[in-house]
């Protein structure tokens, strides 16, 4: 049966959603592209106007079949939404990367009730309820994989961004819990820790400073983290789940 994947947060040319469709696209698989404008237009980063439709011609040249839907991932409903496209579309995912994430620099100090609840309808919620949808769907006996991206947050403190932390951590515990209960399913879950990737997020001040704490002597980049998903979403780790991969490129946080 042809794969199907679906990779959420896909926007912009230089992040880690749009490598790692192409990464999977490279391999043959079809893929499915959620994006939301609006966040990436209020971040210091921005996004060009036709960015997705870029990267969906892009993957399309791969020789494999490409849709795209600009999807708030806070709404409830979005989940449902979104697979009943994807099978009208495409077909039945057996993939599922949940890459989408809120993000925005607070502190406890200037921690509000909205902050919070932005980053857990996306980042926790929003993942939760893909991840459900997903497993409901999915009718084959073996191959299903669930790939959470997450950020380290069991290794040491991000100080400054403690809502963003807190709300990311949690995505281990839900991987490691929702992989023991949808194995008999056929359906792998991990989480993958890309640690410190240049999406066009960093300064100068954070490049140095990531580069003063790396063993391996770069940054990392986004097809780091596209090649380890890559391999996690194949048939070569149908052995491996409930894992969180830390793939930092022995990034030291003291």
């Amino acid at each position: 049966m042809k794969k199907i994947a679906i990779v959420t947060g896909a926007s912009r040319l230089n992040g880690i959603g749009a490598a790692i469709a192409i990464t999977l696209a490279e391999r043959g698989i079809d893929i499915f592209l959620t994006y939301w404008s609006a966040y990436d237009r209020e971040m210091p980063w921005g996004i060009g106007d036709n960015e997705p439709e870029v990267l969906e011609n892009m993957i399309r040249g791969y020789g494999v079949r490409c849709e795209r839907l600009e999807l708030d991932l806070s709404d409830v409903l979005a989940p449902v939404k979104l697979f009943d496209y994807v099978e009208e579309k495409l077909g039945q995912s057996t993939i599922l990367v949940n890459n989408a994430t809120y993000s925005v620099g607070a502190g406890h100090e200037n921690l509000t009730a909205e902050i919070i609840d932005k980053h857990y309808q996306v980042n926790i919620r929003g993942a939760m309820l893909l991840s459900s949808e997903f497993v409901k769907r999915f009718t084959q006996k073996h191959g299903g994989r669930i790939i959470n991206l997450t950020s380290g947050q069991s290794l040491g403190p991000m100080v400054g961004n403690i809502a963003y932390a807190a709300t990311k951590g949690a995505i281990d515990a839900f991987t490691i819990t929702l992989s023991a209960e949808v194995s008999s399913k056929g359906i792998t879950v991990n989480a993958i820790n890309p640690g410190p990737t240049d999406t066009g997020w960093m300064n100068d001040e954070d490049k140095k400073y990531i580069l003063s704490k790396s063993a391996s002597g770069r940054i990392g980049n986004p097809n780091d983290a596209a090649r380890l998903i890559s391999f996690i979403a194949g048939e070569d780790a149908d052995w491996i789940t409930g894992q969180i991969i830390h793939s930092e490129g022995g990034f030291r946080r003291y």
